[in-house]
Parts: structure tokens; C-alpha cells; sequence
């Protein structure tokens, strides 16, 4: 399998640096680093700590529903949710304590797991009304295997349902606010240029959630566009006759992980793993899909950014560790291979141990990767710096 030039594919720089406040480098698609050495997300929490009025966010909450509360029965806001802690949080805050009536819209797992089927079913008997949106299992599996193969990421199909089905929903249901989570991109490092604004533009959706890749691109590699219909927006038109907006509940109250674990615990249902995630050490976070794993350990591989180190950072910021703990943590746990379910995957791809391995090597970047005695290595992991 060719060698893919990650460098030029996400524009990343070719010197390895660490934020000296979290444990994020600068191989992060989109990150930005300040004079001082300090990754954009620090800064930004650092901002939202210090700088932002939560009392006056918190009115332009109440404003919001406000102004799209319907008052009639029907749905007046789609919240994206898997029973998860964080969707489950947006969804009972805003039906419980600022009296919206939220349709939670769920796009099916890829190979869904035991503890999220169960985290789903409890965070509906709380009380809420649920929408599913289940794509055609065959095809779902070949862009799965393409998208392992050509972007790196298995989980790709699953991040374009997630993106767009929720649209569909509000189109069909006559509804006009969506209201996600956090903005990943100014959370955990990205393009800043919505973080003092509480939406995100629709035209960002191929730049920041699908590589550069949109559902139709898979037409190149023989999915008809019948086949990647339900993998699509609506059409640009519906979505602006709709007047749909896509709003982060991450701008209006001030976001915390965990904090939301403790609060949906109470108040859905929601129960954390038995045992800790493969690559982390957490046991509360991301349990829905068996396949999530491959998409974590891909990106280890990409940019030499796993999941504990994604977890780690954000707990920095959040003040639950230290930089010196958030290290220990990413040398002990970040890249750990995903073992639970490979099988699983290798099936549910119809793929091979040998044909894998092929697609994780040619994601080996040399300026990141050198092969030893003891096996592949990271050339610069943030315990070794300077």
C-alpha cells in the first residue's frame, strides 16, 4: 500500500513542539500556537474561564428558547444525542430546567456496544422521545472499509450521519434550532473562528468534521448516489427555507466533561464502563461503538495524538490534573492497541490482521514515526522534550 504524505494532507508542521500548559502538540489539525508556546484550546480556556460573563451567556440561553419554544406540542429544538453524557446533559437541560420540547436525534452505531445500547434505552425512559436513523448495513460497512483504506479513519460514515441527520430531522419536523455540545474545534484545539459566537456555518462541515471529503466523494470509489443518500445534508435549499441554525450549548454554559458525567449519572440514567476505554483511562466517555477505537488509534498514528492525550489535555484545562499527571497518563496509556473488539472490526470491515496493519503502516509518517529493535517508535513523545 502506497505511503501517504500526512504532512501535505493535513498541512502539519514538519517540527514536532507540545503546548506547555497541556499535553496537545502541534500535529492537531488546525491547532494554532502563540508566541508563548500555548496551544489555541488553552488559550481558549483560559479565556472562558477569566473573560466570559456566564450569568449574561446564560440570558441569551433563555433568549434563544424563547424565541423558537412552540408552546403547541410540537418539537422545538433537535438535540444530537446518543445517551451519552454529554447530548444527554443538552437534551435535559434544556427540556427540564428552560422548558423546550427537544426531539433527540440518534444516528445508529457502526457495531454498537452492550453499555451505549443500555445508556440509550435509559436516557429514554427519563423522557424523552427519540429518533433513530439507521443507514443500509452493507453500505455503511464498504464506506467503513474505504474509509479506513483512502482517509485513515474507519469512522468516517458514522461522523457524516452524525453531522447531517440531525439536519434532516429539523427540515422534516419543521423545527429551527439544533443545539449541539461543545465546539470541538475551539475545546480541543481547532479553527478559531467561531469560538465567540454560539453557531457554526454549514459550509464548514467539509473542512472540519470530514477531512476535506464530503459523502460524495465515494462515488470515485464505486458507492452509487442513491447508496450515499442518507450519508448527505439536505439540500443547501431546504436547510435555508427552514432557517435552521446549528448552535453549541458549550457557548452558553461553561463546559465541562465531567461535570456532565456526574449530572447525567443523576438525572438519566447514565452509567460509566465497568472498565477503562482501551487507550485512555477514563471509563465514561465515547462507549457507544465497537469501532471507535480504530478511529482514536488512527489518529495516534496520524499525528501521534491518541485519546489519552485528547482526554488528558482536557482535564488540564479543567483543572482535574496537572501537565506532570496528564504525561504519565499519555506515556502509560496513549496508543495502547484497541484489542477488545479487533475481531469485530476485521469482520465488520472484511478485512485481514496483515491487510490493517498495511493501512496503519502507510499512515506512518516519517517525521513522526522511526522503526527501532523494539519496534515502531515515536521520534519525539512529549516525555522526552527538551
Amino acid at each position: 500500500m502506497k505511503k501517504r504524505d500526512v504532512i501535505t494532507q493535513y498541512n502539519l508542521p514538519t517540527t514536532v513542539k507540545y503546548c506547555k500548559l497541556c499535553t496537545v502538540s502541534n500535529q492537531r489539525p488546525r491547532i494554532t500556537f502563540d508566541e508563548n508556546g500555548v496551544c489555541s484550546a488553552c488559550n481558549f480556556a483560559y479565556y472562558k474561564r477569566h473573560n466570559i460573563d456566564w450569568e449574561q451567556r446564560e440570558r441569551e440561553l433563555v433568549e434563544l428558547c424563547n424565541r423558537h419554544r412552540k408552546g403547541n406540542g410540537e418539537y422545538d429544538v433537535i438535540v444530537p444525542c446518543s445517551g451519552g453524557k454529554d447530548g444527554s446533559f443538552v437534551a435535559h437541560q434544556l427540556k427540564y430546567k428552560y422548558g423546550m420540547n427537544p426531539l433527540a436525534v440518534t444516528w445508529a452505531p457502526l457495531k454498537a456496544t452492550e453499555i451505549g445500547r443500555r445508556n440509550m434505552d435509559a436516557f429514554i425512559q427519563s423522557g424523552f422521545d427519540n429518533v433513530l436513523g439507521t443507514p443500509n448495513g452493507r453500505v455503511t460497512r464498504k464506506l467503513t472499509r474505504l474509509a479506513l483504506q483512502h482517509l485513515g479513519d474507519p469512522f468516517q460514515p458514522f461522523i457524516y450521519g452524525q453531522t447531517n441527520y440531525p439536519m434532516h430531522m429539523a427540515v422534516k419536523h419543521n423545527v429551527q434550532l439544533i443545539m449541539y455540545g461543545e465546539n470541538g474545534e475551539v475545546e480541543y484545539g481547532g479553527d478559531m473562528k467561531n469560538a465567540f459566537v454560539p453557531t457554526r456555518d454549514i459550509q464548514d462541515h467539509d473542512k472540519h468534521y470530514f477531512s476535506g471529503l464530503p459523502p460524495e466523494f465515494w462515488t470515485e470509489h464505486g458507492v452509487s448516489q442513491a447508496d450515499l443518500q442518507p450519508f448527505m445534508a439536505p439540500s443547501y435549499e431546504s436547510v435555508m427555507e427552514n432557517k435552521t441554525e446549528i448552535h453549541f450549548m458549550g457557548y452558553y454554559k461553561f463546559w465541562d466533561p465531567q461535570e456532565n458525567f456526574y449530572y447525567c449519572r443523576e438525572n438519566t440514567g447514565f452509567q460509566p464502563n465497568t472498565e477503562r476505554s482501551e487507550g485512555t483511562y477514563s471509563k465514561y466517555a465515547s462507549l457507544d461503538d465497537k469501532i471507535d477505537g480504530y478511529h482514536y488509534y488512527l489518529g495516534f498514528i496520524k499525528f501521534g495524538i491518541g485519546r489519552t492525550t485528547s482526554d488528558s489535555a482536557h482535564e488540564i484545562r479543567d483543572g482535574k490534573i496537572s501537565r506532570e499527571e496528564g504525561i504519565a497518563l499519555v506515556k502509560r496509556y496513549d496508543g495502547e492497541f484497541p484489542r477488545r473488539h479487533y475481531q469485530d472490526f476485521l469482520e465488520y470491515c472484511g478485512i485481514t490482521d496483515e491487510e490493517f496493519q498495511e493501512v496503519v503502516d502507510s499512515w506512518r509518517s516519517d517525521h513522526l514515526w522511526e522503526k527501532t529493535s523494539d519496534g515502531w517508535q515515536l521520534k519525539n513523545p512529549i516525555w522526552n522534550e527538551g
